[in-house]
Formats: C-alpha cells, structure tokens, sequence
C-alpha cells in the first residue's frame, strides 16, 4: 500500500512489495474504481503521476486512453519501463508536469500526494495541466488508521505511530475532499475502501513498518524481531490480516 521507497529496501524488495499491493482483489478494485470517476474518453490523454512500476499506466493504455506515466525514482522508471515495454514513461515531478497548459483530461494520483515536499504546488500543477471539465482522482492511506492483528497491541500501536511519523504527509488522504474544494474543483466526490490483506505475502509490508518503527528508536531490535516472528507465524499458519482504509477523491477542473 506504499510508494515510499526506504534507504533499507533494495528495488527488487520494493517492486515485490509494490506487485504484492497492487495485485490484492482490494487494490485492483480501488484502481477499477478510480478510472471509472476519471470518466475519459478514447484517445483522452491522463496522466498518472508518480507512477511507480507503470500498472495503471498500462491499464489505462488498455482502456484507449492516451495514458503519461511520471515519476522521479529511476529504478521505478527502469522498472515501468522494462515491465510494460511501449507505454509512455517519463521523468517528472508532480509540481513540473511535461504537459501544455490544459492538455491532459484526466489526472490521477495514487498513493503520492503524501511523499510530495509540496502538496498545495502539485495541486496547482494538476489544475494547470488539466483542461476546463477534465477530471482529477487522488487516492491514498491514512497512516494512522492501519489495523492490525497482534498479540502485542501496544507493540504495534507504537510501530504504527513510528511509521507514520517518518512519512511527510500521513494523513494528508482525510484532508483529500477540502484539498479538492479549496482549489476549486466541483463535483467532488470521497469515497473510503478498506482493504483487508490476508495473505501471506503482506508479511513484507508489515516487516517494513517494523523495520521503520526500529530505525526510528522508536522500539528495540527486539521487540522488531518478536512482532516480525510473529506476523511471520501469523502468515505461516492463515492468520494475519491487516486492514488498511483507503480514500478515494474525485473531482473535476
């Protein structure tokens, strides 16, 4: 459920994890739904940014869209590029998008807006862009609200809390709808789908917030090692589940 690309997650790591995301019935169902309120027409240019490995950029490309994948990291331009031979990936930052003035009908975001340096310059970059009537999505996490089942609730209340306090923005994704109405966009619309992973392979999302929670000081070495035992444990035998509400914003310029 995550972009954010750790100085101790190696690209191969972060593409795994990303595949493990984006590949959940939840995730797929989220995307599903933000292209249906991009509401575009064949041909519509859209763009997608911080695009990561460039699923959705293909996905997009596959619906008839004239889909622009962007995105800064260069092992996830190399990644997107080698993945989906043919699509259209490109180096860019959120607040200095490679497009003219009103050129792009749709805009999506998924899971960025809370990494940017700038939120509220990205935004204005996004109105730039887009044309009169051309639609804008904005989905992401709350950092705060992640559930998950443990043995060790207070454990994991400190790695959750850990967590978010490396990201710059946690909770930016509730503020999603005002950030929409206070620039101007009509037709807003915010949505919450909560994703609830179950299979083993999101072991390595919640070692990741472990890993973080431990970096920080934030817990020991330890108590890392005993909660990734036991998510390990939990994953081994059919019994982890984390729950991740995911928010989901529309509107149109």
């Amino acid at each position: 459920m995550t972009k954010t690309h750790s100085a101790h997650t190696d690209t191969a790591t972060l593409v795994r994890i990303l595949d493990a995301a984006e590949n959940m019935p939840g995730a797929v169902a989220l995307r599903e739904r933000g292209y249906q309120l991009l509401n575009l027409k064949p041909h519509a240019t859209v763009v997608d940014v911080g695009c990561g490995t460039g699923r959705a950029v293909a996905e997009l490309a596959q619906r008839g869209a004239t889909a622009i994948g962007v995105d800064l990291d260069p092992a996830m331009l190399t990644a997107a590029r080698e993945r989906f031979p043919g699509t259209d990936i490109r180096a860019a930052d959120a607040t200095d998008l490679p497009l003219m003035d009103g050129e792009a009908h749709g805009y999506r975001a998924d899971k960025v807006f809370h990494i940017l340096p700038d939120p509220d310059a990205a935004m204005a970059e996004a109105k730039r862009v887009l044309a009169p009537g051309g639609r804008i999505v904005l989905a992401g996490q709350d950092w705060d609200t992640l559930v998950v089942d443990s043995d060790f609730g207070e454990l994991t209340r400190r790695i959750i809390t850990a967590r978010a306090d490396t990201i710059p923005h946690p909770r930016i994704a509730r503020t999603y709808r005002n950030l929409l109405l206070d620039n101007g966009f009509t037709d807003v619309t915010f949505e919450v789908h909560t994703a609830i992973l179950t299979d083993a392979s999101t072991r390595l999302l919640l070692a990741q917030h472990a890993i973080a929670a431990r970096d920080t000081d934030a817990i020991t070495a330890a108590e890392a090692e005993q909660w990734i035992a036991e998510q390990d444990h939990r994953a081994a035998t059919g019994r982890l589940m984390l729950a991740v509400p995911m928010f989901l914003a529309a509107g149109t310029r």
